[in-house]
């Protein structure tokens, strides 16, 4: 089973920025390890928004302990490249045509009374949790998704 993280950036990030994201990632997975052993680990970036860890559990099991260092790294991210990973007030979602945007709770809250967004928009579902989820449930209709039961 390989399992993923999704961490969702306050606003689109810059080639640049994805470039060093990935940089980091990279040296990172590369030598990621629990209590001894090496994770089988990689990174992504996508839509400009998302940073993707997956971790191969077949290989060997992340730790809580592992998992914080991953953590600690994101929140260094954050402050170098001066955004936000880890905001879930922050909502996702596609335009027609397929541009994401993310917007506050609010926001989203209002867009939806306005009509803006329906009940078919997609949403990004971030509380995935493998890869297999990540292909069939993470990019899913407002009316399929947790955020249905939220906003109303």
């Amino acid at each position: 089973m390989e399992r993923v993280w999704i961490y969702q950036s306050d606003r689109q990030l810059t080639t640049t920025e994805e470039e060093r994201i990935l940089e980091v990632l990279d040296d990172f997975t590369g030598q990621w390890k629990a209590h001894g052993k090496r994770l089988s680990a990689w990174a992504e970036v996508r839509y400009g928004y998302f940073v993707i860890i997956t971790v191969d559990e077949a290989v060997a099991t992340p730790t809580g302990c592992s998992i914080d260092k991953s953590v600690h790294l994101l929140k260094d991210l954050e402050g170098e490249l001066k955004i936000t990973l880890f905001d879930r007030m922050q909502i996702a979602y596609k335009k027609e045509g397929g541009e994401v945007i993310v917007v506050s709770r609010t926001v989203f809250e209002q867009l939806l009374a306005e009509g803006v967004i329906s009940t078919e928009t997609i949403v990004f579902n971030n509380l995935v949790q493998n890869r297999d989820e990540l292909a069939s449930n993470w990019e899913i209709p407002l009316k399929n998704s947790w955020h249905s039961k939220v906003f109303r």
